[in-house]
């Protein structure tokens, strides 16, 4: 670790998307003349390769570690899949930038090149996300769901292994790693709805620090649909026990914004889809349609939410 005043050190996962999306910060911190350290620190989430995350009981599952090391000093700026950032921050640490936004839709791998719809009934469909377990469920009740853990490669491999038909990925996390190729189809978000902030990623840091440097980082359309999804998680009280998805997009000069809430047996679904919406009204709307979901959810629904708080990270 570098004790050189002069060099910013990122703190960051340490599987191969992380690095791979440390690196891409570190080499734009480079490109505007700064020196930069990774450090990688391991999260629960990491540490932690069996359990289901909706069976998981913390908060921040892949950030507490790392806003500790922020918060303690020995890390200058953390870099995080904006999706894994809990709506709720540690006091003194804010969102200092939010990057351009890779595709935010999830894909679909089957070896043999079947989709959803193609599977023979009985087919396994492994994922950890309750999310998307249950939106899967929503569009199959035949199929069977299997959890699955571990880095994207290992996921993939899993599946040609036999361990499942199939299975979900993030599109932004294939397409960096350079593995799109694997892909076999992509979800709209009227079928699989994504998790807040899926494809891009989030800059934290201690608030006050280096601000101006961070703002040459931001890319404000991301930055206003990151708001927008984090205020209807927020509103909800959505954390990693919640099958809730919600994608804010620029169309043709305005927004349109998707939401969808589950339950985990998919028997239940509630979904929205608001357009056209200005950028000065996306915020907002997206508060108000979380309050009228809220409203109008069965118990089955509501029993998966806390609208008077919210606990973090969606399982992706």
């Amino acid at each position: 670790m570098s004790n050189d005043p002069q060099t910013l050190r990122i703190g960051a996962r340490g599987s191969q998307l992380a690095r791979w999306q440390a690196d891409h910060i570190a080499e734009r911190l480079r490109e505007l003349g700064r020196r930069v350290e990774i450090i990688v620190i391991k999260t629960t989430g990491d540490l932690d390769q069996r359990t289901a995350f909706g069976q998981m009981d913390t908060k921040g599952i892949f950030t507490k570690e790392i806003e500790e090391a922020l918060l303690a000093g020995h890390i200058d700026l953390a870099v995080h899949s904006l999706k894994d950032l809990p709506t709720s921050l540690p006091p003194g640490l804010e969102l200092a930038a939010v990057t351009q936004r890779e595709c935010p839709l999830d894909g679909w791998f089957q070896p043999q090149g079947l989709t959803l719809e193609e599977l023979p009934r009985g087919a396994r469909v492994a994922t950890g996300s309750l999310r998307r377990a249950a939106q899967v469920r929503s569009l199959r009740q035949d199929l069977v769901i299997t959890n699955i853990r571990g880095n994207v490669t290992t996921r993939l491999r899993k599946v040609r292994e036999g361990e499942a038909e199939a299975t979900l990925l993030a599109v932004a996390g294939l397409r960096r790693l350079g593995l799109e190729d694997q892909l076999t189809a992509q979800f709209a978000p009227d079928k699989i709805t994504p998790p807040m902030g899926q494809g891009a990623l989030a800059i934290e840091s201690r608030a006050g620090d280096h601000v101006d440097l961070f703002k040459r980082l931001e890319h404000p359309p991301s930055r206003l649909a990151g708001e927008a999804e984090r205020r209807f998680l927020e509103r909800i009280g959505g954390g990693c026990r919640t099958p809730a998805g919600v994608l804010a997009e620029p169309v043709a000069g305005a927004w349109r914004l998707w939401t969808t809430l589950a339950s985990p047996d998919g028997n239940h679904v509630m979904r929205r889809e608001l357009y056209p919406l200005d950028a000065e009204d996306l915020v907002g709307e997206a508060e108000k349609v979380a309050r009228e979901m809220i409203e109008e959810a069965p118990p089955e629904i509501l029993a998966t939410l806390n609208p008077s708080s919210s606990d973090g990270i969606q399982a992706t």
